[in-house]
């Protein structure tokens, strides 16, 4: 199948250009993150951000204690490493202060901005959801201490300094990220950033290399499965065997201490496939995928850029022309 007709194909997610009234377009791009070293995600700057969810067996609930890595630790990275490309492709200069994006940028028109001169906001119509990973926080954070610095040979006992917790190399997470009304430009953007950023985390840190494996594209009226429901699914399948899925099975997987990144990427698109049958979404096939995705390379994304520089000031315009009183964001 051309390019051509897989963008036609993914019509019923897209809209032609931008609107002020939503309408019920929706992309979704299923996703498995895979940390491939060191990363901290943390809110209150020293401990993991983790939480405690249930899974029911035939024999009992077995509570555990999943990492999570919070929507904005995806959406933040996701729009500098935005950002960085629209200023070498396109030249559009940009910044990440809410109050002084510059609103007339594909970026910023995609993902939102508050206020500014013009008293509009817009806003964002890509969607993000906290991800969890499958195995229990035990066996994926570890705690690190390190000694106040010195060039004596010998000295005495001294305070220990506790870094961040950090979330091991190996933690995987299952996550959905869905365009609302977005154009076929916008897909082009969304999915060359996501295949592109390598970095996830603590802003200061730098250290959160990710691979975003991209398992699917999915289109329709409506939105699919939570990614707590992935993660909680692909555990399930991990842990059911022909006898069916006790609690000592399911511990096995919530507290092991590797996964297989193959069998799991299966099982993560088995659930969400599985999931959709019932709802108004359709999927790209396997080959379709990974034809769309490798097509979008440098130039690719910088047409895209271009086309989309131009629909977004035009609709920038139109919106800010309206009588004063009147003038509207892009509606929720």
């Amino acid at each position: 199948m051309s390019i051509e007709e897989i963008k036609s194909k993914l019509a019923t997610g897209l809209v032609e250009n931008l609107t002020n009234e939503p309408s019920a377009h929706y992309i979704h791009i299923l996703l498995l993150r895979e940390l491939q070293s060191s990363a901290i995600f943390t809110t209150n700057g020293q401990d993991a951000d983790i939480t405690t969810v249930g899974i029911s067996t035939f024999d009992g609930l077995v509570d555990y204690s999943p990492v999570m890595m919070f929507k904005r630790k995806q959406t933040g990275s996701d729009r500098r490493k935005g950002k960085e490309l629209q200023r070498n492709l396109i030249n559009v200069q940009d910044t990440m202060d809410v109050n002084k994006m510059n609103q007339e940028s594909p970026e910023s028109m995609l993902y939102g901005s508050a206020a500014g001169d013009e008293a509009i906001s817009v806003t964002s119509r890509v969607m993000y959801d906290t991800a969890y990973s499958i195995r229990d926080s035990s066996v994926l954070v570890e705690e690190k201490f390190q000694n106040a610095p010195g060039d004596a040979f010998a000295k005495g006992a001294t305070t220990a300094i506790r870094e961040p917790d950090f979330i091991m190399p190996g933690a995987l997470f299952p996550c959905v990220v869905t365009l609302r009304d977005s154009t076929v430009q916008e897909l082009i953007f969304v999915l060359g950033v996501t295949k592109m950023n390598k970095r996830y985390g603590a802003a200061t840190s730098r250290i959160g290399r990710m691979d975003n494996h991209i398992l699917g594209i999915y289109y329709g009226i409506e939105e699919g499965p939570a990614n707590l429901f992935l993660s909680q699914e692909v555990a399930r399948r991990l842990a059911t065997s022909s006898d069916g899925m006790n609690s000592e099975s399911l511990n096995k997987v919530l507290y092991s201490h590797v996964l297989d990144i193959e069998k799991v990427k299966g099982l993560v698109k088995q659930a969400f496939d599985e999931e959709i049958e019932a709802l108004n979404i359709d999927a790209l096939g396997d080959d379709e995928v990974k034809e769309f995705v490798d097509h979008i390379k440098e130039d690719e994304m910088k047409k895209a850029l271009e086309e989309q520089k131009a629909k977004a000031s035009a609709f920038f315009k139109s919106v800010n022309e309206k009588p004063k009183g009147k003038k509207k964001g892009i509606k929720e």
